[in-house]
């Protein structure tokens, strides 16, 4: 559900919180961005449509690159989440690059009067707010917007093009960033999601010596050879049954979380190939269908389960599980209504929030 709301020319409350992440330690304040579009995102790490936000925002942030100023304001909904550590590991973890303000006690939340997560606010060169919008989805509202925000001011003499206050951190240099999930290999060996380096690393039985990385470090959805192929954010894998692996020419298949995909890996050659979903977000309309043909939402986990006779697909985006059957390359939901709740009773009825790790056993998936 999204929703957008119109309000009177009223000027921007000021930021205000705990600190900041991605200045290189300064204050942001609204009087250093006149002239500039600033895109407020209220947001909250644990929050799969704030995620998505984060995702949709990218592109926008870099066509507008010298004009637009997007500032995540970080309002915590759970006790961890405000915790200071936490929200910086989050900060890394899904690559945002634009300054976050930290919130945890809600005054900018409570300043900018928001009721929900995610909210985006809109600030024009003179610090008046004229757009805000709750939910996802609004990516191409607001591209419109900023376009029309940008000719009129640059039409006034009020806009001002250049950089903004962003200020990456230096890189981490470990040899994983946020490890999302291990499986065990047939011949001993671990394969894991290094999610923060958009890849997968196969680890000797010792789990600390690198035997070889399947990607290439770099986000993206492209298949290919292990050195060329890119993912986004990797999330759990699932080893295939080995007779049903010989005939596919796929052993594992891997959750691909921000891309929407499930991707398949040979593990004797390293090639990935795509297996399910567009590259696309589903947000409505068919969920079953040809794999390739039906998109997904940020599948975080999959498991083989036999009673399912396929690979259950914890789909955190819209709160169900799906089914994907190798065999016959086609993707259903298996479970859930896309209803975010708690509910028991049959598959297609019942209630989940934000699936998100599976575990299977011979006659139950938890």
């Amino acid at each position: 559900m999204t929703s957008v709301q119109r309000r009177a020319r009223v000027r921007a409350p000021e930021l205000t919180g705990r600190g900041w992440l991605n200045t290189g330690g300064e204050t942001v304040r609204l009087a250093d961005l006149r002239g500039k579009v600033v895109l407020l995102d209220f947001w909250t790490f644990c929050c799969v449509n704030c995620l998505h936000v984060l995702d949709e925002l990218r592109p926008l942030e870099e066509e507008f690159s010298d004009v637009l100023v997007t500032i995540g304001v970080h309002s915590p909904k759970f006790t961890h989440e405000a915790d200071p550590d936490a929200l910086a590991a989050a900060v890394e973890r899904y690559s945002v690059e634009h300054p976050v303000l930290d919130d945890p006690e809600l005054v900018t939340w409570q300043n900018y009067a928001v009721k929900a997560w995610p909210t985006l606010v809109l600030i024009d060169p003179e610090g008046y707010v004229v757009h805000v919008a709750a939910g996802e989805g609004h990516v191409e509202t607001l591209r419109d917007l900023v376009a029309e925000i940008v000719s009129e001011h640059a039409d006034k003499g009020t806009l001002h093009r250049g950089s903004g206050p962003y200020t990456p951190p230096p890189p981490a240099s470990t040899e994983l960033r946020f490890p999302g999930a291990v499986t065990a290999l047939p011949g001993g060996t671990l394969l894991v999601s290094d999610t923060a380096h958009h890849s997968l690393v196969e680890l000797a039985a010792d789990g600390t010596t690198v035997l070889r990385r399947i990607g290439s470090g770099q986000r993206g959805r492209s298949d290919g050879p292990a050195e060329e192929a890119t993912f986004s954010e990797p999330g759990g894998s699932t080893l295939l049954p080995p007779d049903l692996a010989e005939a596919l020419g796929v052993h594992v298949v891997v959750a691909d979380t921000v891309n929407h995909l499930l991707r398949g890996v040979n593990l004797d050659t390293g090639e990935v190939r795509t297996l399910a979903g567009t590259g696309e977000q589903w947000r409505d309309g068919a969920d079953a269908g040809p794999g390739t043909e039906v998109p997904l939402t940020s599948p975080w986990d999959v498991a083989w389960w036999e009673p399912a006779g396929g690979v259950v697909v914890a789909m955190a985006g819209n709160h169900t599980l799906g089914l994907y059957d190798p065999r016959s390359g086609t993707v259903r939901r298996f479970a859930g209504t896309t209803v975010e709740g708690l509910a028991d009773g049959p598959a297609g009825e019942a209630f989940f929030a934000q699936t998100s790790a599976l575990a299977a056993a011979d006659d139950r998936l938890w």
